[in-house]
């Protein structure tokens, strides 16, 4: 293992930069044990503010523990951001620049105040705007909302908008800490970095349980650090296979870890891999790559791993619908509905 403590933070840009906010959570594993939530210091606060967040994260850092966080909002704007305000392609500077306009960490600023208020403040956030319609490259492939889509399920903007100004923060205060990819797609051993999280990748490879979906979402973005970490994935995540185009675009635009290629993804039709059977009646036997279900889940191959039901090995499956990959008993798989699209039990690892 490269990283001896994960962090995953399920991000939130309500309010202020000092409101308690009930859906910003933070889950933490040490050593390759379980993900744990990490609440804040003892205080008036229940729940974390961002400023109080980030000073967290400023002295967890500083400690000689190599440490990987996953933050779930995006670390900077598409290029045509980049084209329309005419900025140099250097992140810093765009850091800069959006703080200059965008102030969310002062006490009594927050977005929606920037965005529908008429005074100084908000005329000046109005200078840096941009179109919904557009979207990093990674955000393209990894079919996530643009940073500039408010007002929608689901949104990044507002965490965005709001998380920035403490990115600068951070940065700031420890200028030898790792950004991945900004400062290079290779984090040296025995230190600590901070990478962009996406934790649609991630959450459905874990059970719920009595998790809320804030939670679930840093708790799956903290145990997936953790066990790709273990088994080699998170290898492959850091260095993703781009095309010079992408190469280029990725040193301002940034990256979100899990997203391994800048190739386009898969239409509905092709979504399994290229040669399977797609109909059960055409292959003998549930564990039989190429079988699908009723459900449209299709049998890719055994992971050879052990399942988590009785004397069962975990298999690789694929949703016809919507491409999820994850995994699942052998002795499920007659029934598994898809964990994404189709309101089936969230998969096993693979």
């Amino acid at each position: 293992m490269q990283f001896q403590r994960t962090i995953g933070i399920d991000y939130s840009g309500a309010e202020t930069a000092d409101s308690s906010l009930k859906s910003l959570r933070v889950y933490e594993t040490e050593g390759g044990g379980p993900a744990l939530e990490v609440g804040p210091p003892p205080g008036p606060k229940r729940y974390w503010t961002r400023r109080g967040l980030a000073g967290w994260l400023i002295e967890r850092l500083t400690e000689p523990v190599p440490t990987i966080v996953g933050i779930d909002h995006a670390f900077s704007f598409p290029e045509a951001y980049y084209r329309r305000h005419t900025l140099p392609r250097d992140w810093d500077v765009f850091l800069d620049d959006f703080h200059h306009h965008w102030p969310t960490d002062q006490p009594s600023l927050y977005v929606d105040f920037l965005r529908h208020q008429r005074d100084t403040h908000a005329a000046l956030a109005a200078r840096r705007t941009g179109e919904r319609r557009w979207r990093r490259r990674v955000e393209e492939l990894a079919r996530a909302k643009s940073v500039f889509h408010f007002e929608v399920t689901g949104q990044v903007a507002k965490s965005t908008h709001a998380g920035l100004p403490f990115l600068r923060h951070i940065r700031r205060a420890l200028p030898k800490l790792h950004v991945w990819p900004f400062d290079g797609w290779s984090i040296p051993i025995n230190s600590s970095a901070l990478v962009e999280a996406y934790p649609r990748l991630y959450s459905t490879a874990y059970a719920i349980d009595d998790r809320t979906p804030d939670q679930h979402d840093a708790f799956a973005t903290a145990s997936w650090l953790r066990d790709a970490d273990m088994d080699g994935r998170l290898t492959d995540a850091l260095a993703p296979k781009l095309g010079e185009p992408t190469a280029r675009l990725v040193r301002h635009e940034g990256w979100i870890v899990g997203v391994t290629s800048d190739q386009p993804p898969p239409s509905k039709s092709e979504t399994c891999r290229a040669g399977r059977p797609r109909h059960s009646r055409s292959v003998k036997g549930t564990t039989t790559p190429g079988y699908r279900n009723p459900n449209g889940q299709v049998v890719i191959a055994s992971t050879g791993l052990a399942g988590t039901d009785h004397y069962q090995k975990v298999y690789h499956i694929c949703c016809g619908h919507c491409g999820l990959n994850y995994g699942a008993n052998g002795s499920d798989i007659h029934a598994r509905r898809c964990p994404a699209c189709g309101g089936g039990r969230p998969g096993l690892v693979i």
